[in-house]
């Protein structure tokens, strides 16, 4: 089967930037119209000007994933410019290193409401529009939850952003059950390190050259790397797959 994305309307959060982007670009490229959602429009509406030069439909729209209502604005804003949406990508995360002794109540606070109130957010109000628009009896529904290594594997200094991530995994197989016979999929990504904004600065220090010397093949992924995986989760291919959870790690958490 392809991954002909061609009529499915996809929401991407955290798209200014890192993962986000590269899965608004791949879907777009597939056929899919994309609404870009992040708190930073002005690298939205970059974005959203390189999908319409390659030929695709891209709606850039502020989001922030923490505010219920700025959610269901978001949703409403690619429902009136897009159609229905109909394949979501709760991608946006945020990292705050520290360790667990020394991190402030105010830190753990914050990767949590981007990390899991926002995953949640976003996957909520993405499966009441499926629901509403006829899921159940379409089938079409999808949701895919980006996690990360860290859900399954311990980050030494990174307690707040494994614990979030182990809670998106299990997150992504509740809804999954929930909504089983609602005709929306639930599938969980948990890509191992690619290079991205997010780490930049850790991977340029001494520490993560180090990281990257202990992983197996000593390499960090590239953002492409989960091009085919995310394309299957989005596409009628996967109409049988909800409740998994794929590790894309390279080996890294071996």
């Amino acid at each position: 089967m392809s991954f002909d994305l061609s009529g499915r309307v996809a929401l991407v959060t955290g798209a200014s930037s890192g993962l986000g982007a590269r899965f608004a670009k791949i879907l777009s490229q597939s056929g899919a119209k994309v609404a870009l959602c992040a708190r930073r429009i002005d690298r939205l509406e970059a974005l959203g000007g390189e999908i319409r030069d390659a030929g695709g439909l891209a709606l850039p729209i502020g989001m922030d994933v923490t505010d219920a209502d700025s959610v269901a604005a978001a949703f409403d804003a690619a429902e009136a410019s897009l159609g229905p949406v109909d394949t979501v990508f709760a991608n946006a995360g945020m990292n705050n290193r520290a360790l667990a002794a020394e991190i402030t109540p105010e830190a753990w606070d914050e990767v949590m409401a981007v990390n899991v109130r926002g995953v949640f957010l976003t996957a909520r109000e993405g499966a009441k529009r499926m629901i509403a628009a006829g899921s159940r009896e379409s089938g079409r529904g999808r949701v895919v939850l980006i996690a990360s290594i860290g859900a399954h594997k311990v980050l030494p200094g990174l307690t707040a952003y494994c614990t979030s991530k182990a809670a998106v995994a299990m997150m992504g197989r509740s809804l999954a059950r929930e909504w089983a016979n609602r005709g929306i999929n639930v599938n969980v990504l948990c890509p191992g390190y690619a290079l991205t904004e997010l780490n930049a600065e850790w991977f340029d220090e001494a520490g993560g050259k180090a990281q990257i010397a202990g992983f197996p093949r000593r390499r960090l992924m590239d953002v492409s790397d989960l091009d085919s995986m995310a394309l299957y989760l989005a596409s009628e291919a996967s109409r049988t797959i909800t409740g998994s959870v794929f590790t894309l790690d390279d080996g890294q958490s071996l």
